[in-house]
């Protein structure tokens, strides 16, 4: 790796939980030379402008939580197990040992629905990539006959993210874990049901 690509790195390793917690109006210059160490010159001889750096932290973020993911669903050798590893591991967003600042497709895509095409356009990419794994997990479960083969995979992966988004915003809303918990209560029990 050359010495631009680690400083790039280490731009992106160091905003990317500001632009979560903030978004990408709340985010500013100041706020990425005061997480950098580094002047504003060093920030843009290495990015054009503030929505390159953004849409890498994007991609840093959400690329993250894909592999928190993955190592979860590691540990699980049935389709339900890997259905409900979303479960525990959004269930670190409440915790901080994930996205500092909560899940980054959510707040991007809260953030950037009117004002931000590009980052909007991410956020739609991994909403879909999401729900695409999850029906792949949902037919392969129908194929093994883990799941019943008369249920939709594409309606069982749009209501597991609908449910886990849904969970995240009412819980960081009202500021109240409890709610997490019931709704993911919810999902397990509606997962569960599949077979």
């Amino acid at each position: 790796m050359t010495r631009a690509e680690k400083t790039r790195n280490f731009i992106v390793e160091k905003t990317a939980p500001i632009f979560n917690m903030k978004g990408y109006a709340g985010t500013s210059l100041n706020d990425i030379t005061a997480a950098t160490g580094l002047t504003k010159g060093s920030i843009y001889g290495n990015f054009a402008n503030k929505d390159e750096v953004a849409l890498a932290a994007f991609d840093y973020n959400f690329n993250n939580n894909v592999s928190q993911i993955e190592a979860e669903m590691s540990n699980h050798s049935s389709i339900k197990g890997k259905l409900l590893a979303y479960v525990s591991v959004y269930q670190s967003f409440f915790v901080g040992t994930i996205s500092k600042g909560g899940c980054p497709i959510l707040n991007t895509a809260t953030d950037a629905d009117d004002t931000h095409p590009a980052l909007r356009e991410k956020a739609l990419k991994a909403v879909l990539s999401w729900k695409k794994r999850i029906i792949t997990l949902v037919e392969e479960g129908i194929l093994n006959k883990e799941i019943k083969k008369d249920y939709n995979p594409e309606q069982i992966a749009l209501t597991v993210i609908a449910m886990i988004e849904g969970g995240i915003m009412i819980s960081r809303l009202t500021n109240k874990l409890e709610n997490w918990n019931l709704i993911m209560d919810s999902l397990k029990k509606y997962i569960n049901s599949l077979s």
